[in-house]
């Protein structure tokens, strides 16, 4: 389906066909005829134009914890969505085949699913949340916006998985209807996201601390990639930004497993993600879970006491004791989340 874009503006000569794009931080100026960055929307005549409303290329229904978010309806289901395409383009991407995928329309198809129907899905699937990922949200915003505002009427939450490269504009207009967001920060340093993403590192600084200033609930997650970004001194300022962001901010250390177009060596080493965790917790972090290693750190403790309160299986808790005031029932420590 073809539907106008929305956060764009014309050029004001009359005879200049461009337009400007401002969703995501490429902050495109596209001429008439050609595609943005994300090759999913398209510049027909003056007027920006989405390719992928309603074109859904994924949909499932995954724990919550799958996203991940672990300190958000822990134990609920969310409806999972997704359209080819992202404005990223990292060599090592787990969903490569739908992320991609050549994005102007003409080899792979989504699905017609528009925003009414999965609402009408999640609520009978008996979802608090639907998620929007497995790409990326960001490109996919006005498929997504329509789909939130629906939820919000029939008191669905709603969550992004992303890559943090919205502009600030994408973030105060989808804030209304988004509750939380995982948000991948790749890197910290601006040479590794201009060569292996075809971004910028600011951008995703900036939305991250913006979200926790809007008050959406924010997880985030390093993918740590032997040789590429698990230097020690890097993995501290990780932890460091996000600590003075916030130390309740959970952060998801992930174990890279060769894929797409990084297919050379291992997995990362459990030791790199372990020392990841010490950084962590010298930096102040609260809440620090290695992800993608069978038996590792899955379980969530009281920061002040170090009761268990929801243990983990897989992706599945089978104990939550988190109280209805979110406290720790052992000392009465708030842990930080939303748990109702």
């Amino acid at each position: 389906m073809i539907k106008e874009a929305m956060l764009y503006e014309k050029a004001q000569g009359k005879e200049d066909k461009r337009v400007h794009c401002f969703l995501c931080s490429h902050q495109c100026r596209i001429s008439d005829a050609k595609f943005g960055v994300c090759r999913v929307r398209q510049n027909r005549g003056g007027v920006l134009y989405t390719h992928v409303y309603g074109e859904t290329i994924a949909m499932n229904i995954d724990p919550v914890e799958k996203k991940p978010l672990y300190h958000f309806l822990p134990g609920s289901r969310s409806f999972s969505i997704a359209t080819k395409g992202c404005n990223f383009q990292c060599g090592f991407c787990q969903n490569w085949q739908i992320s991609q995928t050549s994005k102007d329309g003409s080899d792979l198809t989504g699905t017609p699913f528009m925003p009414a129907d999965i609402v009408h899905r999640a609520k009978r699937e008996r979802c608090q949340s639907i998620a929007y990922t497995y790409t990326e949200p960001t490109i996919f915003f006005e498929y997504a916006y329509d789909t939130a505002a629906l939820a919000r009427q029939e008191g669905i939450y709603n969550v992004f998985v992303t890559n943090g490269y919205m502009s600030a504009e994408a973030v105060k207009t989808i804030h209304p209807y988004l509750d939380g967001a995982n948000v991948d920060l790749k890197s910290f340093r601006d040479d590794f996201y201009r060569k292996t993403c075809n971004g910028k590192l600011q951008p995703v600084l900036d939305t991250i601390r913006l979200m926790r200033n809007l008050d959406i609930w924010v997880e985030v997650t390093t993918l740590v990639v032997p040789g590429q970004n698990d230097n020690p001194a890097e993995l501290k300022d990780i932890a460091q930004f996000i600590a003075d962001v916030d130390t309740d901010i959970p952060w998801h250390i992930s174990r890279f497993h060769p894929d797409y177009k990084v297919s050379d060596g291992g997995a990362t080493p459990v030791q790199t993600l372990q020392k990841a965790k010490s950084l962590g917790r010298d930096a102040g972090l609260k809440y620090i879970y290695v992800g993608n290693v069978m038996g590792e750190d899955r379980d969530t403790g009281c920061p002040k006491c170090g009761e268990i309160l929801i243990r983990r299986e897989h992706f599945a808790p089978n104990q939550i004791r988190v109280t209805d005031d979110s406290s720790c029932p052992g000392c009465g420590e708030h842990i930080a989340g939303v748990f109702k």
